[in-house]
Parts: C-alpha cells; sequence; structure tokens
C-alpha cells in the first residue's frame, strides 16, 4: 500500500499505482507546513493502519538558475532551505512515532551528488543536499535503538520531469555530466528506483546511515 504526497498531481500518481492492483492514496501535501505533514502521517494511519517505509523525495531543484553564490538572494535561500531541508525534516517528524510505537520503519533521504563533487553556482542547492546527508547519519543513530533504518539516495543529474520542464538546465548541465560519467548516457528517473527501493526493503536490514550515490560513476567514494 502506498501514499503519494505531493503539491500537485498526488492524485494521478496513485491512480497509476493502484491500475496495477496495488493500494494507494494521493494527497496534497505542502512539506514546508508541519500541520499539513502530520495530516499526511494521519491520513497513511487512518488508510493502512501503519507506516513501514518513509521516502523523503520531494524538494526544489529544476526551477533554480545557475547563480553565482554572491548573487543568490536571501529569500532565495530561504525558499530552498525550507523546502530542501525543513520539509524532509518536518515529514519525517511526522511520521516518527508511528514508527517508534510500531519499532519498526526504514526512511529514505532524497540527496543529490552535488555535495559529494562541490557544484558550483547551485550552492544554495548543493548546502540543503549537503545537509541531507548530515540528517541522515545523525538521525540514524538517533533512532537505530528505535528499530528505524535511514538511510540517503544521491543521484546524479537526473532527466525528470521537472528538469525536461526547464530546457535551460539540461542546455547547460547534461553535456557535463555524460562527460563526467563512466556509463556515459542520460540519467533517468528509473535509475535511482533500484536503490530507493533496496533501501527500503528488509534486503537492507543491516544498512543504516548511508548515503548510495547513484550517477552512472560520476562520483566514486
Amino acid at each position: 500500500a502506498v501514499v503519494i504526497a505531493d503539491v500537485a498531481g498526488a492524485e494521478t500518481a496513485a491512480a497509476e499505482v493502484t491500475a496495477t492492483g496495488a493500494k494507494a492514496i494521493g494527497m496534497t501535501c505542502d512539506i514546508s507546513d508541519p500541520v499539513s505533514c502530520e495530516a499526511m502521517a494521519a491520513a497513511a494511519v487512518k488508510a493502512f493502519g501503519r507506516i513501514d517505509t518513509l521516502v523523503n523525495n520531494a524538494g526544489l531543484y529544476s526551477t533554480l538558475k545557475l547563480t553565482e553564490f554572491s548573487k543568490i538572494t536571501p529569500e532565495e535561500w530561504q525558499k530552498v532551505l525550507n523546502v530542501n531541508v525543513m520539509g524532509q525534516a518536518l515529514v519525517t517528524a511526522a511520521v516518527l512515532p508511528t514508527m517508534q510505537a510500531q519499532g519498526a520503519g526504514s526512511i529514505v533521504n532524497m540527496s543529490s551528488g552535488t555535495p559529494f563533487k562541490g557544484v558550483p553556482y547551485l550552492l544554495h542547492y548543493v548546502a540543503s543536499k549537503g545537509a541531507i546527508n548530515a540528517m541522515t547519519k545523525a538521525l540514524a543513530k538517533e533512532i537505530g535503538a528505535d528499530g528505524i533504518r535511514v538511510n540517503g539516495v544521491a543521484p546524479g543529474f537526473t532527466m525528470s520531469d521537472g528538469v525536461k520542464a526547464n530546457p535551460h538546465q539540461i542546455e547547460k548541465l547534461q553535456e557535463i555530466s555524460l562527460k563526467s560519467r563512466v556509463i556515459a548516457r542520460d540519467q533517468l528517473p528509473e535509475d535511482v528506483v533500484g536503490a530507493v527501493v533496496f533501501l527500503a526493503s528488509n534486503e537492507a536490514a543491516f544498512i543504516t546511515g548511508q548515503t548510495l550515490v547513484v550517477d552512472g560513476g560520476a562520483y566514486f567514494h
């Protein structure tokens, strides 16, 4: 059973899941609003009785423009940090009591390869994902005794629907990304799915506090 929460399109995605025979509900959620996050968690428990896995996949990226550090406004910094850092923190805080009561759960945070490589001209975004890497490690230690695992996935430049809708990203980053990879092709959303499913599953039952880079070999660590 799946709960899909987003600012838009969640119901459509949920319908695609139910078409496969699985159970799913879609709902609108503003991850920068704690009340909205708590309502989402409550709806999940009401519908399915428990919360086994959280995938923190919402974030701001594709609409951002490459900008010199000194020209990124405080408002832009705040917007990115509110969604990319506080958003993941608030959603996690909303589901955590249920997971703790169950004595089990798996959290997968969506990070990025950018903080590993120090990508320039997106410092607010890179800093936000660096924070997620730190949160993943610290939270894994804090709640491991509760039977809850916390891991992250750090994709490279991915040809998502959001990126495709913003050609300026493709124009400036596609060729650079291709040249940096051992597997020299575009990265697709499907390339990230396996890592997320693995870390969420019992196959990764003894893995926590790790961030797995999935970028076709652009960065090794």
